[in-house]
């Protein structure tokens, strides 16, 4: 941190500041993380796993940045071996990988 951003702090806290958290900044809100476009995302990976976030940002029509927010954050999804793959495997993947040997 500059010397500068911790004068700014110090002299904040001067004043009566309490709380270290950022305060409310205007802006656009996030508008492109929405159930639909998580949908959407769900869909083109379970159809093939083994598209790039920039192929599904184009078909999402959002940016790359976003998809991958989706994939990780939200659809809890990571990529191994080129495939996006969820995390935890379902009850029903689980029989299938035990009846499969």
């Amino acid at each position: 941190m500059k010397k500068t951003e911790v004068y700014k702090w110090a002299k904040r806290f001067s004043e009566g500041r309490e709380s270290v958290t950022d305060e409310e900044r205007s802006g656009r809100p996030v508008t492109s993380r929405t159930e639909e476009n998580t949908g959407k995302v769900r869909k083109i990976v379970r159809e093939n796993r083994q598209l790039t976030v920039r192929s599904i940002a184009e078909q999402v029509n959002i940016d790359r940045e976003t998809v991958r927010k989706i994939l990780t954050e939200i659809l809890d999804m990571r990529k191994v071996c080129a495939k996006m793959v969820p995390k935890e495997l379902t009850e029903e993947q689980k029989q299938r990988r035990v009846f499969s040997y």
